[in-house]
């Protein structure tokens, strides 16, 4: 049994928009047996662009039903059903948070009509609900309403159950669309097979057909893959640490991600519900996938973010900033006491700042909070001009470096202590991890505290005992605060690379 299912929402985002109207059609797989549809009252009013769309407005709702009123007929009319709609998560995602909301947890299986028809009805120019039901000859009456939309939706989706019956018909050649469609439908003409009526809580007597239809099952079980990715690929997905990217119809990368076994977490992006009409947009806009494959998920990991600065995909938000004008810089004065101050990167090029920044108010909002945590002075860090004490003196938060009270030695210990905490704790190091094959290794090398790249060597070949050694097999790439940040947290993980530090 198939629940064929319409929502008309108040918006996109499922974690804050409410539905409106709802339709239910039952198919057993040969025809549709039962019907229910009803306005719901959000709670709320409905955005005008929304009653420019679906007509629906303040007025038609105000005594409808509440969702918790129709909960229980959901719940029965759909038992024991597959869950079928054009583009079904998003229908599916909006029914799952409104049974939430009354502490139900609802789940069915699904099937994606917009899958199925792209699976059987290759080469159409649109599988958008109108534009495809237009171009197939299915009348589509009460457009962007719930009722209208689900009955579209039956007729499809029995059109598409025959054609899955009958594959040889689609083999014939010299067959139009057109002519498939009338051969798999041979009481109707393509396109005019009616929806047979059927009152509000009939009861459906007749039994699923018992014949398996390969191409619903196949569409059943990969209901929560993007329309174009298919088994297929994700089948072919290593099991193996890489990057990997997600690309939209036209090639573009519009996703970097990164993970230790690249299959799963894929599987893993697909199998969520989603919350918000950006990342369903975001999910169907996903037409192709490849990787890179890393060994060491430190290479991974940053190859993930220089990928994401140079390719700045669309739906990346995380990593994207590529250049780091500010920083944290140290000096000594005459009396031995250390400085952290701020400052633009481009006005201390003689000096490689400690740790990259933003912007100057990120750089100086990042230094106050190290003053802050190991009670640091603030005269000494450039956050107080001042000639005498600095304030936090005057409030017993500063031990009186400002005034040379404080020994320096003794002052330059938190020092340190604030700058281990934001860099690496050895100077010049490499690391060296699982490369992508079994006689192979990756390379990281850090040099004076910067990030200068990674690569590859072959160990039975390779035989370093120079930092130069390390230099010629790397590929440089450019040192950030993302760079630094995610090499000291792999750092302070129980990682099992192999650490080598040199002395300079």
């Amino acid at each position: 049994m198939y629940a064929i299912i319409d929502l008309e929402t108040t918006g996109g985002q499922p974690a804050q928009d409410r539905i409106t109207e709802i339709a239910i059609f039952i198919h057993d797989g040969e025809k549709v047996v039962d019907q229910f549809d009803t306005l719901i009252n959000p709670g709320r009013s409905i955005p005008f662009f929304i009653t420019q769309l679906t007509g629906i407005n303040d007025e038609m709702v105000r005594d409808a039903p509440k969702f918790h009123e129709v909960a229980r007929k959901v719940v029965e009319m759909t038992e024991g059903c597959v869950f079928v709609a054009h583009n079904v998560r998003f229908d599916y995602s909006f029914l799952k948070k409104e049974f939430g909301d009354l502490g139900y947890n609802y789940s069915r299986k699904t099937l994606c009509t917009v899958r199925l028809s792209r699976s059987l009805m290759p080469g159409q120019p649109s599988y958008s609900l109108g534009k495809l039901c237009q171009n197939i000859g299915i009348p589509l009456q009460g457009r962007h309403r719930a009722a209208g939309d689900a009955a579209a939706t039956a007729i499809l989706f029995d059109r598409l159950l025959k054609i899955s019956q009958q594959e040889e018909a689609l083999t014939k050649p010299g067959l139009s669309p057109a002519d498939t469609l009338a051969a798999v439908d041979a009481n109707a003409p393509a396109g005019r097979r009616p929806v047979p009526q059927a009152t509000a809580g009939a009861v459906a007597t007749k039994q699923p057909s018992a014949r398996k239809v390969k191409a619903v099952q196949e569409a059943i079980r990969t209901a929560l893959l993007p329309p174009n990715i298919t088994p297929e690929k994700v089948a072919s997905l290593p099991h193996e640490a890489g990057v990997y990217y997600f690309h939209d119809e036209q090639g573009e990368v519009i996703y970097v991600g990164k993970s230790i076994n690249i299959y799963k977490r894929i599987q893993q992006h697909f199998a969520v519900d989603y919350k918000s009409r950006k990342s369903i947009e975001f999910k169907n806009s996903i037409s192709d996938i490849t990787w890179e494959l890393t060994g060491s998920e430190l290479v991974a990991l940053l190859y993930e973010s220089h990928e994401i600065k140079r390719l700045k995909p669309l739906y990346n938000r995380k990593l994207r900033r590529s250049v780091f004008p500010a920083g944290i810089f140290l000096r000594t004065d005459e009396q031995g006491y250390k400085h952290l101050y701020y400052g633009r990167a481009d006005d201390h090029a003689e000096s490689h700042p400690l740790i990259a920044l933003g912007n100057q108010f990120k750089a100086k909002g990042f230094l106050f909070h190290k003053v802050s945590k190991f009670n640091l002075c603030q005269k000494l860090c450039d956050l107080y001009k001042t000639q005498g004490a600095c304030f936090d003196y005057q409030v017993h938060r500063c031990k009186g470096a400002c005034l040379g009270l404080e020994p320096p030695e003794e002052y330059n210990k938190r020092v340190e202590e604030a700058i281990e905490s934001f860099t690496y704790e050895h100077g010049t190091f490499v690391v060296l991890g699982q490369g992508r094959r079994a006689d192979e290794k990756t390379v990281v090398l850090v040099e004076n505290g910067r990030y200068m790249g990674f690569g590859y060597v072959d160990t039975e070949s390779f035989s370093a005992r120079r930092l130069a050694d390390f230099r010629d097999v790397i590929t440089r790439y450019n040192d950030n605060k993302d760079a630094q940040q995610i090499i000291r947290q792999y750092l302070r993980t129980k990682h099992k690379d192999k650490v080598k530090v040199f002395n300079q």
